[in-house]
Formats: structure tokens, C-alpha cells, sequence
């Protein structure tokens, strides 16, 4: 099963790198673009077939690890198999 981590700043937290973005995009004559926000994603294999299980261990790894839970707000959602 696979899953994926979603890692944002939380609201009101200082996006550097998003503002480095959006005022590159700017620049290059993409004005209409505005409140740039960059996060990460993290693809996570999980040898699970249970969703409810495997949601409980990426959380854990997501709360221990993945995120810095003090300016980050994450996001589990899992991929179909073919």
C-alpha cells in the first residue's frame, strides 16, 4: 500500500521559500500569481493491507519525524493500486 504525505506551514507561519517563489514567478510576468506556499510531499510504501493500520503508523511516523508539528500541519491520503 502506498501513502502520501502532505507537510505545509501552517497558517501564519513564515514561508520563506514561498515567498522566493512567488516573487520569482512575478518577475518572470506571472503577476496574477500571489500567496505562494511551498511544503513537501513524502511517498511512504507501508507493508500493510489494513488502511486503518497503516494510517495509524504514518501518523506516528509523521508526528515523530516527517513533520515539525510546532510550524507544520501534515496530510495522509492514500494512492489506488492498479
Amino acid at each position: 500500500m502506498k501513502a502520501l504525505v502532505k507537510i505545509m506551514p501552517k497558517n501564519g507561519v513564515l514561508d520563506p521559500q514561498g515567498k522566493a517563489i512567488e516573487n520569482s514567478l512575478n518577475q518572470l510576468g506571472f503577476s496574477q500569481v500571489g500567496n505562494v506556499r511551498q511544503g513537501k510531499i513524502i511517498e511512504i510504501e507501508i507493508d500493510s493491507n489494513n488502511e486503518q493500520e497503516a494510517k495509524k503508523i504514518i501518523e506516528e511516523a509523521s508526528n515523530r519525524l516527517l513533520a515539525n508539528l510546532v510550524i507544520e500541519d501534515y496530510e495522509i491520503s492514500f494512492l489506488k493500486e492498479d
